[in-house]
């Protein structure tokens, strides 16, 4: 990493908090600071347990407490039992509340109108591309890859994504009931494992590896979010994959795809997958692929 990239990462972040108004403890002119106003928007209309809150934010529990406090006083927020997990407190935004963070709504969108006013319109059209550009590679830069239940939500969500997808591109849409079925069980350490890559709190990607045979580990439900496509992630979740069959003991790692997922399938050559003949008869495939893993 060179200094000079170092350098204009700190010129970058001392000029958007100051665009931002994050230096002014009156935050866009309300009687608060961007925390405070940050969490009240977190929160939203529909409440929010302060677990959530602070893994979206990345906030640890003391500072969120005491931002959560300061807000009741003010008569902004309640806290009460969630409504999903009883042990865990939710957040709610009082009637004032809601006034409030509509407030911010508008001066947020008067303060970003401001921010492109002086610009001509090819100018504007430039620095809210960068923008978005600059988002996704920090959401990107925040990733985190994780080993979960493959019965969690987290994982039952993006298998479900996946398979929504799949229905969309296949020619003939897709049957998870008619695919070779992969349990739950097999994706539990020590035989296999499911792994979720999350940004600020959301699940963006997912994979699993499980055993077919000693030795051969078979690649299953590998899903990248459209939202985050074109980034590197695909290839980081299966370098991660991939450690993760090394871990389980595998020495060769196979998967199959069907022929209209040519992303995946350049994705796989590219990282030293090799066709192979058929291995299974799994009804939607078209390409089997093999890697040695030694």
């Amino acid at each position: 990493m060179l200094a000079d990239q170092i350098a204009q990462v700190r010129r970058f972040n001392r000029l958007v908090t100051q665009r931002a108004g994050a230096l002014n403890d009156h935050f866009l002119g309300r009687d608060r600071s961007l925390g405070e106003s940050r969490l009240l928007y977190e929160i939203g209309p529909d409440g929010a347990d302060l677990r959530d809150l602070r893994q979206r934010l990345g906030l640890d529990s003391g500072y969120i407490s005491r931002l959560i406090k300061t807000l009741e006083e003010k008569g902004l927020v309640q806290l009460g039992q969630g409504t999903a997990d009883r042990r865990v407190r939710e957040a709610r935004l009082t009637e004032t509340g809601l006034r409030e963070v509509q407030a911010i709504n508008e001066s947020s969108d008067q303060a970003a109108a401001a921010l492109l006013d002086p610009l001509t319109s090819a100018q504007r059209t430039r620095l809210v591309a960068a923008m978005a550009e600059v988002q996704q590679l920090l959401q990107l830069a925040g990733l985190q890859i994780e080993q979960v239940d493959p019965a969690s939500p987290a994982a039952r969500w993006c298998v479900g994504q996946y398979f929504q997808e799949l229905n969309l591109r296949f020619e003939s849409g897709f049957d998870p009931a008619a695919t070779l079925p992969a349990e739950d069980r097999e994706f539990v350490p020590p035989r296999g494992a499911f792994l979720v890559a999350f940004v600020d709190g959301e699940a963006v990607a997912c994979g699993g590896v499980k055993p077919i045979t000693p030795g051969i580990g078979y690649l299953k439900r590998m899903w990248v979010a459209g939202s985050v496509r074109g980034l590197g992630l695909g290839r980081r979740m299966l370098a991660a994959l991939e450690a993760e069959a090394r871990e389980l003991g595998f020495t060769t790692l196979r998967l199959e795809t069907n022929h209209t997922l040519q992303e995946a399938i350049q994705l796989y050559r590219s990282a030293g997958f090799r066709e192979v003949d058929p291995f299974n008869s799994e009804p939607y495939a078209h390409h089997w692929f093999e890697k040695s893993l030694g």
